[in-house]
């Protein structure tokens, strides 16, 4: 099992040719992005996909952005996700990571919405996966555990980031839900969360080594299972962003690090990490 490593364009600032640029210099396999709404945009983005060589994972968030349409139904939802699902067919993505559905919902609307929208997937013949966020119906992992039971057959991304914040803890209290969940995880977010929040000031500072360690332990747990699936790829997508992820100081707003930066030595780090744990099941 090889391991591919994915840049986000979340807080890229320059253009996509420099994106890729950035992403080639640093050992990058693919880009993950928004599928762009405008048709110069996609063709855009396929131009610097063919002449990068650079693989892609899609992004759609349904009704909204990364935070819903608090009152905007399942059949909503599935009418935004129809939309990008049809934008992204010619970018031949390697799948698509979908941000969906509504914290607030019932299990009964969740469960609906993730029908649909796997048989929707099916219907435009590409993978989907349906990430574990903040705001979305896989919000906290308990109800995510029920989804999974209820629908064996669905892809996960997993941010455990995320659940940090939701749960006000790390997730080695929860460690029977990853187990119960890591058959049905396809790629992984790589942001380091804590308690207070789904971003450290910086995965390499050792005030949060402990941080660090604990989503790598999850990860391997992932790893595993895809190892035990016979999977020969697994991806990865180092995700440390700004909007409020990212720490700034008080009054001048300046950054405590570099987005690039911070990725960069994610993506380093885990390749290792990923080489230990390929030494260690050997």
């Amino acid at each position: 099992m090889k391991l591919q490593i994915f840049k986000t364009l979340w807080g890229h600032t320059g253009s996509l040719e420099e994106a890729a640029s950035d992403a080639m210099t640093a050992h990058f396999d693919g880009i993950e992005c928004p599928v762009p709404q405008h048709p110069a945009q996609q063709n855009l983005l396929a131009e610097v996909l063919a002449s990068s060589g650079l693989l892609y994972i899609a992004e759609i968030c349904t009704a909204g952005s990364y935070v819903p349409e608090r009152r905007a139904d399942v059949n909503s939802h599935l009418a935004s996700l129809d939309s990008g699902l049809r934008s992204c067919i010619y970018l031949k993505p390697e799948f698509v990571n979908c941000i969906g559905g509504c914290d607030a919902w019932s299990l009964e609307e969740h469960l609906s919405f993730f029908t649909e929208a796997m048989r929707l997937a099916k219907q435009y013949h590409v993978d989907i996966n349906f990430e574990t966020h903040r705001s979305r119906s896989l919000f906290n992992p308990w109800i995510t555990r029920q989804v999974v039971a209820a629908l064996p057959d669905i892809r996960l991304t997993c941010d455990f980031s995320h659940w940090c914040v939701v749960c006000e803890r790390l997730m080695d209290s929860e460690l029977d839900v990853i187990r119960a969940i890591a058959a049905n995880a396809f790629h992984i977010h790589a942001r380091v969360g804590y308690d207070q929040g789904p971003q450290v000031p910086h995965p390499a500072a050792p005030e949060y080594d402990h941080c660090l360690r604990a989503h790598q332990s999850w990860w391997e747990i992932l790893w595993y299972a895809q190892y035990r699936r016979g999977d020969s790829t697994t991806t990865m997508t180092p995700e440390f962003g700004p909007d409020g992820y990212l720490h700034l100081l008080p009054f001048t707003k300046t950054p405590v690090a570099d987005l690039w930066e911070i990725n960069r030595w994610m993506a380093t780090t885990e390749k290792q990490h990923f080489l230990n744990f390929k030494t260690e099941l050997a």
